[in-house]
């Protein structure tokens, strides 16, 4: 069975195997019991110490639970392992052949310099057919089949709401970092995997089922290593001509590729080759943590240009200052910042006070109106290719009705269109009502103006 489809039973499992379950969170295994228990799957944790756990049977052996299967002729989807190292060969050899795959959270590999374990194991897998994730991985997530196989705890980490981007990280705490990130920006998650190792399955087997994963709209990569170049640029190259994946490479210089290595155990190699050849196919890469999250919030909200579409952007505002800064990074992102041609200049002029500053940004200041975005909108929605909004909350002129006016332009010319407004404690409804309407808004103009290029430059 191809990768592509025996990750069926590692997203979508109807039945999961525990080892190593605990009574308490304050152990993992007692922390991924409990949330596992949330989804509708059946759960089979196997400890010696309890009979129950959490409410449900447990079994004392893996070989107990195996008699159960083997009876009935059915397979385990999904084994998730919980053991000191030394002990993860034998459970293996012991899942074998009634089990599908595997997610080895146990750490004590290659990163500590146990290369021979980690090498016994990947040959376990390879002899017996059960594919497997990790080992030293943060687990699998699936928000539409509320899977969470996650070592750390949802009052420790809250999980991102329902979405389509997913996200696939070797690194267990980037992952978290980015659950944090995504959740916080109002965007939402299909699927997840911290794959650590990767001795077995890796981000290029990802890509593969993630290409056809009809929940999925944008795949968010952060990588340390690749062990497989060819593997990984054909897989990578097909899902970007399927959908938006976003990748983050991390090793970019010397010290951090050994980071890297005493990380997960796999050499990080030159990053501007690596560089190099996602431009040389197509693909996106992001320039930093922050980078990959916008650009995936902007994605998750918004279709974007079709390839060769133009660049030019238009930024309308009520701080001047805030203007400035959005145009520096639109031009950093190597967005047009055109002038507003003459005939519009003098259309406006003839509706608006003489102080609005009216050549881009344009500058409402501070004695702005709503329908003032309107009327600027309305002018010039056949001269730019998105738009920059700016609208800060403490002047009068702003209020909730302003989304809805977006709103309006934004589903009339499908155009790019996104949001920079300030935090304070009456914005936060203004910027609920923007998103609602499928406007992603940013907390700096900075941020704002990336989240607008990754819209543009498809």
């Amino acid at each position: 069975m191809n990768s592509a489809r025996i990750l069926d039973s590692l997203f979508e499992p109807k039945n999961i195997i525990l080892i190593g379950a605990a009574h308490t969170e304050k152990k993992l295994g007692g922390i991924l019991l409990n949330n596992l228990l949330r989804s509708k799957v059946r759960i089979y944790p196997v400890t010696p110490q309890y009979k129950v756990l959490m409410g449900i049977k447990a079994y004392p052996s893996v070989g107990e639970v195996r008699e159960l299967f083997t009876a009935s002729g059915a397979l385990v989807d999904l084994a998730v392992i919980v053991r000191p190292a030394p002990e993860v060969p034998g459970i293996l050899r012991e899942l074998h052949p009634w089990t599908k795959t595997a997610v080895i959270v146990s750490a004590g590999f290659s990163e500590t310099g146990q290369a021979k374990l980690q090498d016994e194991v990947k040959n376990i897998g390879k002899e017996t057919g059960i594919r497997l994730v990790g080992p030293n991985c943060l687990g699998v997530f699936n928000a539409h089949q509320k899977l969470d196989a996650l070592f750390l705890a949802r009052e420790k980490l809250k999980r991102p709401k329902r979405g389509n981007v997913a996200v696939i990280s070797q690194s267990g705490s980037v992952m978290a970092c980015l659950f944090e990130a995504i959740r916080t920006s109002n965007t939402g998650v299909s699927k997840a995997v911290g794959y650590g190792n990767a001795i077995d399955i890796d981000e290029s087997d990802f890509y593969d089922y993630l290409a056809r994963d009809s929940h999925t709209g944008i795949v968010i990569s952060y990588i340390e290593s690749v062990g497989y170049g060819r593997k990984f640029i054909e897989s990578a190259r097909a899902l970007s001509q399927e959908k938006t994946l976003i990748i983050l490479k991390s090793g970019k210089s010397f010290s951090s590729q050994a980071a890297a290595f005493s990380h997960t155990g796999r050499l990080a190699g030159r990053y501007e080759v690596f560089s190099s050849v996602l431009r040389q196919f197509g693909i996106k890469e992001a320039v930093d943590f922050d980078d990959l999250v916008d650009s995936a919030k902007a994605l998750s909200y918004q279709t974007p240009l079709n390839r060769g579409s133009g660049r030019r952007v238009c930024i309308v505002t009520n701080g001047g200052g805030s203007g400035v800064l959005a145009a520096d990074e639109c031009t950093k992102q190597m967005l047009d910042v055109t002038r507003v041609r003459e005939e519009k200049v003098q259309k406006l002029r003839e509706v608006f006070p003489p102080f609005y500053s009216l050549s881009n940004p344009i500058d409402l200041t501070s004695q702005v109106k709503d329908t003032d975005y309107s009327v600027v909108l309305e002018t010039l929605k056949d001269d730019y290719d998105g738009f920059l909004i700016i609208a800060l909350t403490t002047v009068a002129g702003i209020t909730g009705a302003l989304a809805g006016i977006i709103k309006d332009f934004r589903e009339t010319t499908n155009k790019p269109l996104v949001l920079y407004t300030d935090s304070n404690s009456s914005t936060r409804s203004i910027k609920a009502l923007f998103e609602k309407a499928g406007i992603p808004s940013y907390p700096s103009p900075e941020r704002a103006a990336r989240g607008l290029n990754a819209l543009i430059n498809k």
